[in-house]
């Protein structure tokens, strides 16, 4: 199975690349330096966004260069409109205003919310803003269909801990699972699910259920998978190498069948993505369609330090389930020039020594900052022309209607993302 996450680092890496932006990477053995101390989720330096959601503590200055993390919320999430969903350039960390987090192009359409590919982009993640500590998370959702495209539902910790629903658009009778700890690649950890009927025409509900002893996937209500902590003991280590920290739920659509991919993803994925085929050439992107996604808390482990309830932080650099503890600390920033470490940075004016437009502090984007290329507020996000098209012009199906659903006049066909122009670069991936 494919590394869901580690595809978005390639993305990332990728867009930066193709606008000429000499990006500062970091890993557990290169950390950031003092200047840029946040590592995000895709292994690179900055402040701000990089700070937040996804900042990996191990890989930056120092463990609190990230901002704390938002503890966990039990909610129904009917996910009818785009309310509570916001651009990774407005987030600045405050839970309580945004339930999701979205990198690309989510669209409402008849009381759901699609998550959309167009051609030359690398497709739309969606992440909850509220971190889950252990519990049960379902999404009823249908995936992406045709060869190259993947639909996933995970979840995923600032440490990089995993555990993985995935669909590729080949087979819709089938949904993969899979769990990493601290992103270290095992694909013998992968198992298959048989699901009842079409995932791509039919909703089903996929279920999570994460406690300190055990994981179980659910399709359906039916059980199809149990891993138990105690089946993951390292030896050699001596650890368990169980999923244990923190993590976000995420929702995707990308693109396994790149041809920049290497040949063993763009073969597991299903083949090569037809950008021209009948399924894309009406909506004029592929989609996966989220209806509702439900979190029900679990209690942290009996033994985890609690001097507050606000935020999750981490305390020392093992990464594990010791090392989280849950305080009251704040998870907001002022401003796009904060860290962990000064939350309350705000951007200089114009005419100020520091131009905030060469301060890489959203992940993806060439800087960002008051009149400059990689943030307007108030305005589409940069490099995403897609966020100015009419939300409610999409069919489902061919020409014509489906479902009762009537093509709009003059339907505007969305041609872009936050990951525009990526194709050639993006696909290194390993199986």
């Amino acid at each position: 199975m494919v590394r869901t996450w580690s595809y978005a680092v390639f993305a990332v890496l990728a867009a930066n690349a193709a606008m000429g932006y000499d990006a500062v990477r970091c890993s557990t053995g290169n950390k950031c330096p003092k200047d840029l101390p946040c590592c995000s989720q895709y292994g690179e330096c900055g402040v701000g966004a990089y700070c937040l959601g996804g900042c990996d503590p191990l890989s930056s200055n120092s463990i609190d260069s990230c901002v704390p993390a938002p503890t966990c919320k039990s909610a129904d999430y009917k996910l009818t409109n785009l309310d509570g969903i916001t651009d990774k350039t407005k987030y600045l960390g405050d839970a309580s205003k945004s339930d999701w987090v979205v990198d690309g192009t989510p669209l409402a359409y008849q009381n759901q919310v699609l998550l959309t590919m167009a051609p030359k982009t690398v497709g739309t993640v969606m992440a909850s803003s509220h971190y889950v500590w252990y519990g049960k998370i379902s999404a009823t959702m249908k995936t992406s269909r045709g060869a190259g495209v993947v639909s996933a539902f995970i979840l995923l910790s600032d440490v990089k801990d995993e555990i993985d629903f995935e669909f590729i658009g080949v087979d819709l009778k089938t949904a993969q699972t899979n769990y990493y700890f601290q992103g270290i690649t095992n694909y013998n950890n992968g198992q298959n699910i048989s699901v009842s009927s079409d995932t791509f025409n039919d909703f089903h509900t996929y279920t999570i259920d994460w406690t300190p002893e055990s994981i179980t996937w659910s399709v359906d209500g039916k059980v199809g998978r149990v891993k138990k902590k105690s089946e993951t003991w390292n030896s050699t280590a001596n650890r368990f190498d169980y999923p244990q920290t923190p993590a976000r739920v995420q929702l995707s659509i990308w693109p396994g069948g790149l041809a920049s991919n290497l040949e063993g993803t763009i073969a597991w994925s299903g083949g090569l993505i037809d950008w021209n085929g009948q399924d894309i050439k009406s909506p004029g992107y592929y989609y996966s369609t989220v209806r509702e996604v439900n979190v029900e808390c679990y209690e942290p482990p009996a033994n985890a330090s609690k001097p507050g309830s606000n935020s999750y932080i981490y305390t020392d650099p093992s990464g594990q389930e010791s090392a989280v503890e849950i305080t009251d600390k704040s998870t907001v920033l002022k401003s796009l020039l904060g860290t962990g470490l000064n939350m309350s940075a705000d951007f200089p004016s114009i005419s100020g020594s520091i131009n905030p437009t060469e301060i890489a502090n959203i992940p993806g984007l060439n800087g960002a900052g008051p009149n400059g290329p990689g943030y307007q507020p108030g305005g589409p996000a940069p490099n995403n022309p897609a966020k100015s098209a009419n939300p409610t012009a999409f069919n489902q199906g061919g020409s014509g209607s489906q479902n009762g659903a009537t093509k709009p006049e003059g339907e505007r066909i969305l041609k872009g993302s936050l990951f525009a122009g990526l194709v050639a670069v993006v696909g290194m991936m390993i199986l």
